[in-house]
């Protein structure tokens, strides 16, 4: 999510996906000459993954060759598009989540654009709709997977809720992510302060850490270094078989597997998520700024959203587009996610995070 990662957020995280866009675009400058530019440059954060075909087609359709430069996780490279912006690396930036908008709104990241085919993207996605600094791309959910083996082994029901996380017998099986460093560690957060409210959440955290959860700086440590569950935790033999991570996990371990198994070897704990929806933008002083549009527009086609599942492992925001059968079979959404409005987040997720962090961290 940094859904991304982002993020993205899932593949790219596990070294199973290359990033394609870059292996196709044009060795042209980024920006260019401030109109001339036949290349349009995407800033993202280390998740971005696209088909060559879809990259080809978009370079055929308006004329210019993408560039993609990639800036670490979804926080680390929405602070450094904030620090540049008035010099940016590129004309779009792509993968600020509904966890980080507000920061980037407010220090006037993005300038104004209605994205062509803005108007079939569903509802929930929308944000911003008086200004359209920001055009919705994908969304996902942020949640605990647990390895399935582990629990048949040890005789052991996995945990389905948040309430589980805190019981005697998940003491010392969890892992999650830094939620000042992390995009799934802050959406882990959000959630927890969308279920327990201002005052319950920390009580609620006291809880989880008195019960042995384990915080690491981010994602793929967390997933492919400590998670039991994962291929590269198997390998690297971690032993938490609670982590925090995301509901299009269980797809892409089927999906990368080989052989392929029947059956996900890991499940989603669904009454611990919490939907994330990423969002690009054109770059307040954008050099290429036409290219930037072009580029936004064919963020909404369909033929981009149905391409982004199977490699961003995210879901689609297009009314229409087609959710792959490996995620409605291994990683369904989850059906009642927490949620919060963007508002809410701008107004606490600061004082949350120095919180979070005098408490878990210190």
């Amino acid at each position: 999510m940094g859904i991304t990662k982002k993020v993205t957020v899932l593949a790219v995280g596990l070294g199973l996906v290359t990033l394609s866009a870059c292996g196709s675009s044009g060795d042209g400058d980024a920006g260019g000459d401030g109109g001339g530019s036949r290349t349009v440059t995407l800033v993202s954060h280390n998740s971005w993954a696209v088909s060559k075909d879809v990259v080809a087609a978009f370079e055929k359709q308006s004329g210019y060759q993408l560039k993609v430069l990639e800036d670490g996780d979804a926080g680390q490279a929405v602070n450094k598009a904030i620090l540049t912006k008035d010099n940016p690396q590129g004309d779009v930036f792509f993968g600020v989540d509904n966890t980080l908008l507000s920061r980037a709104l407010d220090n006037g990241l993005f300038q104004p654009y209605e994205a062509k085919g803005s108007d079939l993207v569903l509802d929930e996605y929308r944000a911003d709709q008086d200004k359209h600094r920001v055009t919705p791309v994908d969304s996902g959910d942020v949640c605990v997977n647990y390895d399935k083996a582990w629990f048949d082994e040890h005789g052991l029901t996995p945990p389905k809720s948040l309430d589980d996380l805190v019981q005697p017998e998940y003491k010392d099986l969890l892992v999650t992510e830094n939620a000042s460093t992390s995009s799934p560690g802050l959406g882990f957060l959000l959630g927890t302060a969308a279920k327990y409210g201002d005052e319950g959440w920390q009580d609620y955290w006291k809880k989880l850490k008195a019960n042995g959860v384990k915080v690491v700086d981010g994602w793929e440590q967390a997933y492919n270094e400590e998670f039991s569950g994962s291929a590269g935790g198997k390998k690297a033999k971690a032993d938490r078989p609670l982590v925090v991570s995301y509901a299009s996990s269980p797809p892409a371990e089927v999906i990368y597997a080989d052989p392929k198994p029947a059956t996900a070897p890991t499940g989603v704990a669904e009454d611990t998520c919490f939907r994330q929806v990423e969002y690009a933008g054109l770059l307040s002083n954008a050099a290429n700024p036409e290219g930037g549009k072009a580029l936004l527009d064919f963020l909404l086609t369909k033929r981009f959203q149905d391409d982004m599942p199977l490699n961003m492992f995210v879901y689609p925001v297009r009314e229409g587009a087609q959710v792959p059968e490996e995620f409605t079979k291994f990683g369904p959404q989850a059906k009642n996610p927490q949620t919060m409005d963007p508002a809410r987040i701008a107004d606490n997720r600061d004082q949350w995070v120095k919180a979070w962090t005098s408490l878990v961290l210190k």
